[in-house]
């Protein structure tokens, strides 16, 4: 049984893919005519199988004119976390009473769409990112809030 608190070096949860067990998706899209626009890879060019990376819509370099979205999120899938929590080499990254309070929660994702720039990007999308701003929208309050 593991305390409450985990002590572990980010790097070796980096190395183990940990993030793939609570993100298994991809971290977002080109957008244009199609919702998930094509050309992520070019030709010749070959997806990365590692668990966190497999999911990836691209690999291009962002260029001015792109539009692309950024969509993190957060799960608690039982089948993601049981083999995870369950492994010799992985286990020790877990707080399993804080994980027991979210895994019938579901999970998360709030996605930005994003336009490059020459000067880095800006963020087209205009919704609710504070927790406080995400509960009083769900709850009826209309957007922006005053």
């Amino acid at each position: 049984m593991h305390s409450s608190r985990v002590n572990i070096n980010v790097d070796d949860m980096m190395a183990e893919r940990l993030g793939a067990v609570f993100m298994p998706h991809g971290l977002g899209h080109f957008l244009g005519i199609d919702t998930h626009d094509p050309g992520g890879y070019l030709k010749g060019q070959s997806r990365l199988q590692e668990p966190g990376l497999r999911a990836l819509r691209t690999t291009r370099e962002l260029q001015e004119g792109m539009v692309i979205t950024v969509e993190p999120g957060c799960y608690f899938i039982e089948a993601l976390l049981a083999p995870a929590m369950e492994s010799p080499i992985t286990d020790k990254f877990f707080n399993r009473e804080t994980i027991a309070r979210f895994k019938g929660f579901g999970g998360i994702r709030i996605e930005s769409d994003v336009h490059v720039t020459a000067n880095g990007c800006k963020n087209m999308t205009m919704v609710p990112r504070d927790t406080w701003e995400i509960e009083a929208v769900m709850a009826g309050a209309p957007w922006p809030l005053k």
